[in-house]
């Protein structure tokens, strides 16, 4: 297994899709060439703000083959993997592994809410079927079960292919028990744009954003300034940021990133159901979010 330096920020992809309801790889292509040039660590593509739920198997391989071409190994990709069957989500990380992906992000199985021994098992099942590193995704309120530090830390003991944790439980608490609990090498990620400075607090190296759809730079500074213990300044950005962070979450993700993306004129917002566009009556806080940013 190959070391990975997971520090700073990873943008969590959107899916554009076109007029025909097909991907639009032109502005996907513009979204990534946005992150390449901007100072993101790391690519996160068909993750959950990259509706990889609502995509085929072929549509899954193409975004990640497309992000790895783009990044030509100038930045991390760390392909999303979900489902909530074991066996298919080994096929997944057999896939992205062969499609050239630095990393995995490997999804809780959801709706079948298994036992943390599941848990365990499921995650070991992923890790056999790869030889990349990979991030356990907790986001509890998706998939209805928490993944608890005391199983990260078993995991990390029995594998250490299983290299971190994007964890997004909105708990304080809980990455601070996974930093206590697991070994010093194991990696926390932010997965809540709004604790990304909280948790940086705590022990994690960063984050996997969806704020850095829409400022990639600044979201990155802010992990530097964070992880350099630059609290002032830090503080003074995370502040800044707030709104607009309340905004591109006033509905279910990615429904205001998309709308944020179209009205700075990258990509349509369209999304496929059952998601819906943005209701009107949060447009007004996101344009004023944007334009505090000098985006409009």
């Amino acid at each position: 297994m190959k070391k990975i330096n997971f520090e700073g920020s990873h943008v969590a992809l959107v899916t554009p899709f076109g007029k025909d309801g097909k991907i639009d790889e032109g502005a996907f292509a513009a979204l990534v060439g946005r992150q390449l040039r901007a100072k993101t660590a790391g690519l996160v593509p068909v993750g959950s703000t990259g509706e990889s739920s609502a995509l085929s198997a072929e549509e899954h391989a193409r975004l990640i083959s497309l992000s790895v071409r783009q990044a030509k190994g100038k930045k991390l990709v760390i392909a999303g993997v979900a489902s909530n069957v074991t066996e298919r989500a080994a096929e997944l990380a057999r896939e992205a592994s062969d499609l050239g992906a630095d990393a995995l992000l490997v999804l809780a199985p959801y709706y079948n809410k298994p036992t943390q021994d599941g848990l365990y098992r499921h995650f070991l099942e992923v890790a056999n079927a790869t030889s990349l590193p990979i991030l356990v995704y907790n986001i509890p309120g998706r998939t209805g079960v928490n993944v608890l530090p005391q199983t990260l830390a078993r995991l990390a003991r029995a594998c250490p292919q299983i290299a971190g944790v994007k964890e997004a439980s909105g708990s304080v608490e809980q990455s601070s028990d996974a930093a206590l609990l697991c070994p010093r090498s194991f990696v926390i990620l932010s997965g809540d744009d709004s604790l990304t400075v909280p948790l940086i607090s705590v022990g994690a190296s960063g984050v996997i954003s969806v704020l850095a759809n829409v400022i990639p730079n600044e979201t990155a500074e802010l992990c530097r300034l964070a992880l350099s213990g630059r609290r002032e300044q830090a503080l003074a950005m995370h502040l800044k940021m707030l709104p607009l962070v309340r905004a591109l979450f006033a509905q279910t993700n990615p429904i205001p990133v998309k709308a944020a993306l179209a009205m700075m004129g990258l990509c349509r917002q369209d999304l496929r159901l059952p998601l819906t566009s943005l209701s009107a009556e949060f447009k007004p806080a996101l344009r004023a979010a944007l334009k505090s940013f000098d985006l409009l």
